[in-house]
């Protein structure tokens, strides 16, 4: 912060982001901004992520420009305090120009009351992917949409604007599909992705002692009260097996502080909330692990339709900046790939992650010294010996299988 202005800078969305593109500005200067509001849109190696500001304050300046490619911590915008005057007189320039991805600096804007002067013509209009993907859900030629954003760029917000103001029809054509993108740009980014997941785990590989552990669980008591609890509720309201695992992960978290957090600068920082970081794969390769956020305090009702809405927003490349850097421990089940167990590589700089395997039919004692056919699930345990040890890690397991043995208390 300098004086009374508060930089907003690019936020680092994960150990695997070294930079990002802007795609879309949300806001404009003069615009007040609450705490939590996305203001831009920015493109990462993975995903188009809506980046949310964490000061409320009002948009004193865009400094970065649609387009641009820059480093995490590059400044993109300048904010006054919430409830501070603008000044009277604004100088043209207080801050050295930066120097674009392209090598050439962007030209000096001068503060004056006098409207730029309109973007020249090109012979390829910007539109941003969030514009675009608006326009054909809605039906709306792209071409009769006048762009405010810098350069002419349309945005999601004209598009929404001219949606409201079109008067609805009796019956509108079926809307064709988009154009699917060429394959060589779907491959080069499927390559960046790779790219960027292979340098996060080289990075925990070489900075983190991993040990693990593994503890097979029976779960005929939870997959009975599952079905039981779903013949009581209607379609769009039912749980699934994975709701079940992640609330009693995060249950179980609640004992055992030095699963969840941070590994940073030689020392151990436990986290205040418990966020789960939930592995999702794309159908164009590679994956991520948004958070689902306060998982410990959701009903299982809630934590289903909260890990529903995340899974469809992955794939669409709809995701938040808070749900990209706020995970506080990873779990990843590969049971529908029919694996027996996962063995995964830590996040850094989390210092845990929780595999499940496939839930299967297997031979198995019970208390009475009987032997049975139960539904048995595999969970692993990979965690930071820095942090933890093994013991504790078969015990934070042992929880973890008395917890689905009593299912009707995670939907507390």
């Amino acid at each position: 912060m300098i004086g009374h202005v508060i930089e907003f800078r690019l936020p680092a969305l994960g150990a695997d982001m070294d930079e990002g593109t802007l795609l879309e500005w949300r806001v404009k200067p003069g615009d007040a901004v609450a705490k939590g509001q996305v203001i831009a849109v920015v493109d990462t190696a993975k995903a188009a992520v809506d980046i949310e500001c964490w000061q409320p304050g009002t948009v004193a300046e865009l400094v970065a420009e649609v387009g641009q490619k820059m480093p995490v911590g590059t400044v993109m915008a300048r904010l006054r305090e919430a409830g501070e005057a603008a000044p009277s007189v604004v100088r043209a320039e207080t801050a050295p120009l930066k120097v674009s991805a392209g090598g050439t600096a962007p030209a000096a804007v001068a503060a004056s009351a006098v409207p730029a002067a309109p973007a020249a013509p090109t012979s390829r209009r910007m539109i941003s992917p969030a514009a675009r993907k608006h326009a054909e859900e809605r039906g709306i030629d792209l071409d009769t949409i006048v762009g405010s954003g810098p350069h002419g760029t349309v945005t999601s917000i004209d598009v929404d604007q001219v949606a409201a103001q079109a008067k609805p029809q009796a019956a509108s054509p079926a809307i064709p599909a988009a154009a699917p993108q060429p394959a060589t740009q779907v491959a080069d980014k499927a390559a960046e992705m790779r790219k960027a997941i292979a340098a996060a785990m080289a990075r925990s590989k070489r900075e983190i002692p991993h040990y693990y552990v593994a503890e097979d669980i029976a779960l005929d008591r939870a997959l009975a009260w599952l079905q039981a609890e779903n013949a009581q509720r209607p379609m769009t309201e039912r749980l699934l097996p994975a709701a079940l695992l992640l609330k009693a992960v995060a249950r179980a978290l609640e004992g055992f502080p030095e699963l969840n957090g941070y590994f940073r600068e030689g020392a151990f920082i436990a986290a205040e909330r418990i966020n789960l970081g939930v592995a999702i794969s794309l159908r164009q390769g590679g994956l991520i692990a948004p958070a689902l956020l306060d998982a410990d305090a959701r009903p299982l009702t809630q934590l289903m339709q909260a890990l529903t809405d995340l899974v469809q927003r992955t794939r669409a490349g709809s995701l938040k900046s808070s749900e990209m850097n706020e995970a506080t421990i990873t779990v990843t089940n590969l049971g529908d790939q029919g694996t027996h167990a996962v063995f995964g590589v830590i996040y850094p700089p989390q210092v845990a992650l929780v595999g499940f395997g496939r839930i299967a039919d297997r031979p198995w004692a019970d208390n009475a010294g009987g032997l049975k056919l139960a539904h048995v699930v595999t969970a692993s345990l990979a965690a930071d010996h820095r942090v933890s040890d093994g013991h504790r890690g078969a015990l934070f397991l042992r929880d973890l299988a008395e917890r689905l043995q009593h299912p009707e208390e995670l939907d507390q």
